[in-house]
């Protein structure tokens, strides 16, 4: 790797990052389309208010369905990282120069399709781990949704519900459709509410940082405003519609947007390529060699290293004759 031919970076094996996406994935599939982690069943009280509203429908009913939330989630993120890529590869921004990676002596990635595949790639890894912490959080708490009781059906003469202050923990209680009352018991977080805020979070991020055009000190602005009053928008009909609570709806703005910002401050770190504080070794090739800028650290003297000096110093001056 050290023989290649020059301004061109070496560049290891992904496997690592293949295995970790592999596994995100895989779990996600299991916790939104499979039983293998069982939901906690929480009891309730007769005559519940807070959980007695009534029976929306099911989510494709929604003026705001999975379906569209799904594709907008998916597609502005594409299609504004391939139009911010492209227009600062041909407009040549400084920010975005990066050098072309050899694997091999047969494999070259070139800065565009380089920086693309890092940004879309984070971008998929944060998605499925949001769905994760959705889903994890829905499975171990149980939470119900307002309309829980609607779609759950007690019979409250055969659980004998004297009074609303009367607690029950029958698991038979329901006498609605499993399937309906299964879900729910899925209200916290909510995660539509948490995908939206990630997905704006980090394009809003992307927008911000990377596009360094004339032109866009509107521009910016108003894209990001766009982009976060559609995701609260997303947690304002979830609660109109009785489908989750203000509360579930908060969580899942708290870890969408936890998460988005995460990866771009401490996972890629490359919206701004910034002179890292390196070695002199290292001083020629800023970049690591998975061809990610390394994080920048500010440059600290160590007090260690000032102590050890004085002490060579002052021993020196003691021993002189």
């Amino acid at each position: 790797c050290l023989q290649i031919r020059p301004q061109l970076n070496c560049s290891i094996s992904q496997v690592p990052a293949l295995v970790i996406m592999a596994g995100t994935v895989l779990l996600a599939y299991y916790f939104e389309y499979t039983d293998t982690f069982p939901v906690h069943i929480q009891g309730f009280f007769c005559y519940d208010k807070s959980f007695s509203k009534p029976y929306p429908g099911p989510d494709e009913r929604s003026k705001i369905p999975p379906v569209l939330i799904y594709s907008l989630v998916t597609a502005i993120p594409t299609f504004t990282i391939l139009v911010g890529e492209l227009c600062a590869f041909f407009t040549k921004a400084e920010e975005t120069q990066e050098k072309t990676i050899v694997t091999a002596d047969c494999c070259y990635f070139y800065p565009l399709l380089r920086r693309i595949v890092r940004f879309l790639g984070v971008y998929a890894f944060g998605f499925f781990t949001t769905t994760i912490f959705s889903n994890a959080g829905q499975v171990v708490t149980g939470n119900q949704t307002p309309h829980f009781l609607s779609a759950c059906r007690p019979n409250y003469t055969a659980l004998g519900c004297q009074s609303p202050m009367q607690y029950i923990t029958e698991r038979r209680a329901c006498t609605g459709n499993p399937l309906v009352v299964m879900s729910a018991r899925k209200s916290f977080p909510c995660k539509d509410a948490a995908l939206s805020v990630y997905s704006a979070l980090y394009t809003v991020m992307y927008v911000t940082l990377v596009f360094r055009t004339k032109g866009t000190r509107l521009t910016k602005p108003t894209i990001s405003l766009t982009l976060l009053c559609l995701a609260m928008l997303v947690g304002v009909v979830r609660v109109a519609e009785y489908r989750n609570h203000w509360s579930d709806v908060l969580a899942g703005f708290f870890t969408g947007g936890a998460i988005a910002v995460f990866l771009v401050t401490c996972v890629i770190n490359n919206f701004r390529q910034l002179q890292p504080c390196t070695p002199p070794l290292l001083a020629q090739h800023p970049e690591s060699v998975l061809g990610v800028p390394m994080v920048t650290l500010p440059c600290v003297e160590s007090p260690l290293d000032n102590l050890n000096g004085s002490q060579v110093r002052g021993k020196a001056w003691w021993s002189h004759p």
